[in-house]
């Protein structure tokens, strides 16, 4: 109740001030916005990175539904309008914003992403009749227990949510301890890790095995690359590398270091393609072809410290993975790689001697690419059964506003 005044109060006063903001305002006041059909599904991501992470099941969904998406951010809001999907930013927090956006869009669904919360929003949808998913949940115990202490805004909040997909088994627990109801739960998923698990790698081309990438590296790790390379060819005389800059705006000072070195290469951005012995990829959004090409990727970022860059990528293509000791951004991920015998950690020093004793036995690199995609696949989990139960809930919602169109 507190809350619900407070916050009434303060949407009173926003909306007298409304003359004189700029159009982002009125969008956070719900005076302007997205037409979308009736009935469809309301998308809630903070940002881009959450955006980012729910595109997979959005664009599942869409194909079904109206999608009308809400961001917190002008880059998130951009982002969702550059696919092609309604958006504006999310309607404040106050009674007035969120109810002139439900007359607005009158979602059958409401999907949320992560930990965006908001009691009047989670009350009003409720009152409605629209169902509440929320995918991804996270509840550290810092968290849990800041909301323990208010268990009167909480519990509500979390009794009214049909479906909610957790990051974690310690996020479902301290959920259900606040109030979630257990038939709310739905298998846990990995948000991230759904785009690259939704990858078909083919059946492995004639020169994958001798073929290394490099992905992604940074200033310090091309030269590090490059004579790996060279030590492990006398091990395969036809070994290839694909060397993928993180920046391509650096392929002029690659190329000059593939050139002291007296080597024959190619660049991408000429029109050089992955049969040359170096191909410098020196363009952007090509890495899955780069990726399909090789049996062995040696992650960039790990040599140099810059914390590693994902492996989850190399994984979804089946590439057996060697990295760096700097993998600090997910060591998590490559502890566990590493653990599940598809992916190998190595100094700068070790790694011509790693390289060539992996690129000397191409049965385990195969080994370790297809160690490297299983993993990947567990993590991510399944978005088949909540991706149903959304449509299914959303289905009901087009049902009821059907039968009482004055909801």
């Amino acid at each position: 109740m507190i809350w619900r005044g407070a916050s009434a109060l303060v949407g009173g006063v926003a909306r007298l001030a409304a003359p004189l903001a700029g159009p982002d305002w009125r969008e956070r006041l719900a005076l302007s916005g997205p037409e979308v059909a009736p009935g469809g599904i309301w998308l809630h991501a903070a940002s881009v990175g959450e955006l980012n992470s729910v595109r997979v099941l959005a664009e599942d969904l869409a194909r079904d539904f109206p999608l009308c998406v809400t961001t917190n951010s002008l880059t998130g809001r951009d982002l969702a309008r550059r696919i092609g999907w309604p958006c504006a930013l999310a309607p404040l927090d106050v009674p007035q914003a969120v109810a002139r956006f439900l007359d607005r869009v009158r979602p059958a669904v409401m999907v949320t992403v992560e930990n965006e919360l908001w009691p009047n929003r989670s009350r009003m949808t409720h009152a409605r009749g629209v169902a509440q998913v929320v995918l991804g949940a996270r509840m550290s115990a810092r968290s849990a227990a800041r909301w323990a202490r208010m268990p009167g805004l909480i519990g509500p909040m979390l009794g009214r949510i049909a479906a909610l997909s957790a990051q974690d088994p310690l996020s479902e627990a301290r959920l259900l301890a606040l109030g979630l109801p257990q038939t709310a739960l739905t298998p846990p998923l990995n948000l991230k890790l759904l785009a690259p698990a939704r990858v078909r790698p083919g059946e492995d081309g004639p020169g994958r095995a001798l073929t290394v990438l490099a992905a992604s590296t940074h200033e310090g790790e091309d030269a590090v690359m490059l004579d790996a390379w060279l030590a492990a060819r006398a091990v395969a005389p036809g070994l290839r590398l694909i060397l993928a800059p993180r920046h391509p705006e650096r392929g002029d000072a690659v190329a000059g270091l593939i050139a002291a070195r007296g080597l024959d290469f190619a660049r991408r951005s000429r029109g050089g393609g992955p049969d040359a012995p170096i191909l410098l990829a020196d363009t952007l959004g090509e890495m899955a072809q780069w990726y399909a090409a090789a049996g062995i990727c040696v992650t960039g970022g790990s040599f140099a410290d810059h914390g590693g860059h994902t492996p989850w990528e190399p994984a979804a293509w089946r590439c057996a993975i060697l990295h760096g000791p700097h993998v600090a951004n997910q060591a998590g991920d490559y502890a566990d790689l590493d653990a599940a015998g598809a992916a190998l950690a190595c100094d700068a020093a070790d790694l011509p001697q790693v390289l060539g004793a992996l690129v000397g036995d191409p049965a385990r690199a195969r080994e370790m690419g297809f160690a490297a995609r299983k993993l990947l696949l567990a993590r991510a989990g399944d978005p088949a059964p909540l991706i149903a139960r959304i449509r299914a809930l959303a289905g009901a919602g087009l049902a009821q506003s059907a039968a009482h169109p004055d909801i």
